[in-house]
Parts: C-alpha cells; sequence; structure tokens
C-alpha cells in the first residue's frame, strides 16, 4: 500500500475509533464515581486516549494528504510515515495502559518520540532543510 493511501486509511480508522470509544465511555460519564470520578487520573486518561484517537488520527490524514498535494518523496518518507504510524498506535494504548495501572505512564515517551520522529523529517522537507 502506498503512503498515501496508508495515512488516509490510518487517519480515518483512528478517527471512528475516536468515536467508538467516546460512545463507549459516553455511556458512563454522567456516573459521578465511574473511573474514580471526574477529575479523577484514570476518567483524564480515558479521555485522552479518546481524543489522541482523533487529534492523532487527523495528524495522519493531513501527513497523506500534504505528501500527495506536494508530491513528496523524500529519503526519510519511510521512517516519517512509520514513525506517525507508531504514534497513532501508542498514545491511545498509552493512555489506556495508565488508566489502568498508574506507573504504566512511564510509556509515554514512546508515542511522544514517535510524533517528533514523523513531524521533525517532515518539517525539514517543507522548509527545504
Amino acid at each position: 500500500m502506498e503512503v498515501v493511501q496508508l495515512h488516509l486509511l490510518t487517519g480515518w480508522l483512528a478517527i471512528l475509533m475516536s468515536f467508538l470509544s467516546g460512545a463507549v465511555i459516553g455511556l458512563y460519564f454522567h456516573r459521578q464515581g465511574w473511573a474514580g470520578g471526574y477529575g479523577s487520573f484514570s476518567r483524564r486518561m480515558l479521555r485522552l486516549a479518546h481524543i489522541s484517537f482523533f487529534g492523532l488520527g487527523t495528524i495522519n490524514l493531513l501527513f497523506g494528504l500534504t505528501v500527495s498535494s506536494l508530491d513528496l518523496n523524500f529519503p526519510a518518507i519511510r521512517l516519517t510515515s512509520t514513525a506517525f504510524i507508531i504514534a497513532v498506535v501508542t498514545m491511545p494504548l498509552c493512555c489506556y495502559l495508565a488508566a489502568w495501572k498508574r506507573p504504566l505512564r512511564v510509556l509515554f515517551p514512546i508515542p511522544v518520540a514517535a510524533s517528533l520522529a514523523g513531524i521533525i523529517p517532515l518539517l525539514a522537507v517543507l522548509t527545504g532543510q
């Protein structure tokens, strides 16, 4: 599968996951004590997982559209592509794991590093560096 198609599919699947995860947590939001209460760490992590599907899905869509519209093909395109996909998979996963077991929050550097590994080469190409 080519890079553009892969990221368009990944982006739309992540947005679908955002809708589905939002629907699931929406079934319980009215319960005051659900997931430890509104301000609890666990509940915040569940909300962050839900929105990270949407946000990083959108990033994948934008990457696919950028590559397509500018007809980009640069040496680090596979690294950038892989990094954005790792980010969209691992960020919600880290959020869910941290909601389940708080010490697992130490895994957050994985999706953050992946996001940076995706954006830095792309920005370098876009700015002509």
